[in-house]
């Protein structure tokens, strides 16, 4: 992670975002709805315009802003996102239709382990951003990589979980103390993978970018 000194000192270098983006921000703040950190999705919309993706899977919605940072982007790619949660997904809605990005994001309601099918259908995918429940990340991975197109990425956000994966302090609460060592399990069986390269970057809340081999095994 980025020390909070370092993070303040890089959004002051940061493209100013327009009054509708920094109302879904503003939103997400007063709400306690977690979306990602300014400088982690814009290095993330950075590595995307040089990778030109067609077309995005985003597993996690919450109310759209990620997906809506992407469609400004890269106006030329279409991306499907997935939420579970009503009230985070119609307000999804509404922000996708405020900002005019409605061609570009279509929003799945539903569990994303119990949506497949739905997804299928506008596979495969360039990019496959998860971002959703921290504890089920390997079982998202595993259900949706073979919708993705070969060399294509695999982008995972909050992998170093607020820095509690890399201390070795005991962490009291049993619910957090579970999901971090979910967290390490999983970023240990990412790297370890021999048919994905993979980097784990200490921006944001920690994002791995694992790129699928072209080359068979």
């Amino acid at each position: 992670m980025i020390l909070k000194e370092v993070a303040h000192y890089l959004e002051q270098f940061i493209p100013e975002r327009d009054e509708q983006i920094k109302e879904i921000e503003r939103y997400a703040k007063q709400h306690h709805i977690p979306i990602m950190e300014v400088v982690g999705i814009e290095m993330m919309l950075q590595l995307l315009k040089i990778a030109k993706p067609k077309r995005i899977l985003e597993i996690g919605a919450a109310i759209g802003y990620s997906a809506i940072r992407m469609a400004k982007a890269l106006p030329d790619a279409n991306i499907v996102t997935i939420e579970r949660d009503q009230g985070r997904y119609e307000r999804a809605l509404f922000y996708i239709n405020k900002t005019g990005t409605s061609e570009q994001i279509r929003v799945i309601f539903g569990d994303a382990l119990n949506v497949y099918n739905d997804v299928a259908k506008y596979a495969p995918f360039d990019v496959i951003f998860i971002d959703a429940a921290k504890g089920q990340y390997q079982r998202f991975f595993q259900m949706y990589e073979p919708l993705l197109q070969e060399n294509g990425l695999i982008i995972t956000d909050n992998v170093l979980f607020k820095g509690l994966v890399a201390t070795e302090e005991p962490v009291e609460n049993k619910r957090i103390r579970q999901l971090v060592s979910k967290i390490r399990r999983y970023n240990e069986w990412l790297i370890g993978r021999s048919d994905y390269e993979t980097v784990i970057l200490p921006i944001g809340d920690g994002i791995a970018i694992s790129r699928k081999r072209g080359e068979k095994q």
